[in-house]
């Protein structure tokens, strides 16, 4: 297994020092993260690339290490290559047709190779070699020099060459830890994780703040996306999860502030407690989701009224975005199926809410709260790192809430709610324990419609990779009335 990572355009234009250093923070994210697929794995970088390889690899390897890279901030493209020894040209084209003899049946083709070092002839030379030479020996359609079917590629590096096999788009952006860490204002919903996500991909540290308004079920599935986000394109680092419970603030607005002014001041309540919460982790930024005129706060004169409240730059990277291009961009990187099954938890809801608020105003109805409330639900919060989101679903008083199970019993039912792309990777063997046992595929997206179908009386065991999810899934389950709900953990 071999890869060769190319870095993002932007970091390319940096000075030098600069340059060094991100492709450094780059290199050392993958070190951590490929560390988890298989410690055989070696990362190595150089000037305008990284190396990713091992000797000892197999085809799940590859794939895990592709999705890796793939979902891994800092990176403009990845080729999956065939490494040899640098030869004469008949020895770069046989490595050639061995890797593409039977892929370019019946399609157009071209040649491209890029080159550093010397050598006895240029790039151009090895392209037409090359070119001709499955042209002749491959039943393609012929050679096509402007958008053709299939691009060959070649990588010649001094005494290197690489076969391209596959190349794939990277995320672009900059490396996590490369940039100051943010505090991301967090409801589980398509903005507020979007907008987390476009904060990663720029190299933020980004941590999280929840304002619960929907108790114990809200805070699950909103710790559920957040895990789900942070796993998949920010696990290099650990970062907190950070709860609050904003029920007691809500009311005393709904006591104490007129209607058309409530969803101003909650938002400004917001903000206030994310810049006590910020100050304590150090942290100099905020981030919300918000975006200009999707609902009646949101407007420039409310948003600058609202940013009044906090001396903390507030970063708002969905400012201009359409809902529907929203919606699509979650969809994009794997969060639309939990932001949707999320209810909506407005908090306040304003009769002819105001889109014009004034300081003064704004002032005149906080006068009448109490901010010890406020002060109160801040010191109460609950800080977790974002890894260890589930230990609370784990325990009640000093017994388990979801039990763990390691040999299913006969009348058990195993559920395997993995993306269906991770099942076919490491799919879930029926041996052993599981020889006799029902096992059903309901990726986690699809529990929430499925639910209904399934018969309360039965043991359902949940089952994934880590164990995350399936107990996250599992307390859900529990709450909508499953008794006999627990998680499939096979001992290794």
């Amino acid at each position: 297994m071999h890869f060769i990572v190319k870095i993002f355009s932007e970091i390319t234009l940096k000075s030098p020092p600069l340059r060094k250093c991100l492709v450094k923070r780059l290199r050392q994210n993958l070190s951590v993260l490929l560390d988890n697929v298989d410690d055989s794995i070696k990362v190595k970088s150089d000037w305008d690339r990284i190396e990713v390889y091992s000797k000892h690899s197999t085809e799940v390897m590859a794939a895990e290490t592709a999705k890796v890279l793939s979902c891994t901030p800092g990176i403009a493209n990845f080729s999956k290559v065939q490494p040899h020894e640098m030869g004469d040209l008949e020895h770069i084209y046989q490595k050639t047709l061995s890797v593409w003899s039977d892929q370019l049946a019946g399609k157009t083709f071209v040649v491209r190779v890029r080159r550093h070092g010397k050598h006895e002839f240029n790039s151009m030379e090895i392209e037409r070699y090359v070119g001709s030479g499955l042209s002749t020996h491959t039943e393609n359609a012929g050679v096509k020099l402007k958008n053709p079917d299939v691009t060959v590629r070649l990588e010649i590096k001094n005494d290197d060459l690489y076969v391209v096999q596959q190349q794939t788009p990277g995320l672009g952006g900059f490396p996590i830890g490369s940039q100051e860490p943010v505090l991301s204002l967090v409801s589980g919903g398509f903005d507020s994780t979007v907008s987390s996500y476009l904060m990663i991909k720029r190299g933020l540290r980004t941590h999280y703040c929840f304002f619960n308004l929907g108790g114990v079920a809200h805070e699950a599935a909103v710790k559920e996306v957040v895990y789900f986000l942070w796993n998949k394109f920010s696990s290099s680092h650990r970062v907190k999860f950070v709860t609050v419970n904003f029920e007691p603030v809500v009311n005393e607005i709904v006591q104490n502030v007129k209607s058309s002014h409530m969803g101003v001041v909650l938002k400004r309540m917001m903000l206030r407690a994310a810049t006590q919460i910020a100050d304590e982790m150090n942290i100099q930024a905020l981030v919300t989701g918000e975006a200009v005129a999707q609902v009646s706060s949101q407007t420039l004169t409310n948003l600058a009224v609202i940013d009044s409240s906090t001396d903390k730059l507030v970063l708002r990277p969905l400012i201009v975005m359409d809902k529907g291009d929203i919606i699509d961009h979650s969809r994009k990187i794997g969060t639309e199926n939990f932001s949707a099954s999320i209810p909506e938890y407005c908090g306040v809801i304003s009769v002819k809410p105001t889109t014009c608020a004034s300081e003064e105003k704004v002032a005149g109805e906080e006068a009448n709260f109490d901010m010890a409330v406020l002060d109160a639900a801040v010191a109460d919060k609950k800080v977790q790192l974002i890894d260890r989101v589930v230990d609370d679903l784990l325990r009640e008083g000093n017994g388990p809430v979801v039990k763990q199970v390691a040999e299913p019993g006969p009348n058990s039912v195993v559920i395997d709610i993995r993306h269906p792309d991770e099942e076919e990777l490491r799919p879930l063997l029926r041996k052993g324990c599981l020889a006799d046992i029902e096992v059903l595929k309901i990726p986690f997206f699809s529990l929430n419609t499925r639910l209904a179908k399934l018969d309360k009386h039965t043991e359902y065991l949940l089952y994934c990779q880590k164990g995350v999810m399936s107990t996250l899934h599992s307390a859900h389950l529990k709450d909508d009335g499953f008794i006999n709900v627990g998680v499939y953990r096979p001992e290794k």
